[in-house]
């Protein structure tokens, strides 16, 4: 019944249409803000940096590793240990984990630009 009444206010429509409007402008400002969250800024290399320091400086990101075998392996990085990298969401495969042997990384893909 209150759906009844509230058809029945003559301001009923012109909050429905600010309502339309608000949510548009909260769609259209995520899709701007969200566009950044994928990008990470530039890889900043230092004289003394390894693979595994460039990992730690991106733990939590999406990467790329390219590996010394020439396979590739991306997800999400998880965790940094001595010898082990672990990551999740592989890309293709979702729902699998990875671990990954330190010592085996060539090279960290990290993607810094959006579209």
């Amino acid at each position: 019944m209150p759906i009844l009444f509230a058809r029945l206010r003559p301001d009923f429509p012109a909050k429905r249409s600010d309502m339309k409007r608000f949510l548009f402008l909260f769609a259209v400002l995520f899709t701007f803000a969200s566009a950044n969250l994928f990008a990470q800024g530039k890889i900043d290399l230092q004289t003394g940096d390894t693979i595994l320091g460039i990992l730690q400086k991106n733990v939590g990101q999406v990467v790329e590793l390219r590996m010394k075998s020439g396979e590739k392996i991306a997800g999400k990085l998880e965790k940094i240990g001595d010898k082990l990298v672990h990551l999740s969401q592989l890309t293709g495969a979702e729902f699998f984990d990875a671990a990954v042997d330190v010592a085996d990384i060539e090279a960290v893909v990290v993607r810094t630009k959006s579209k």
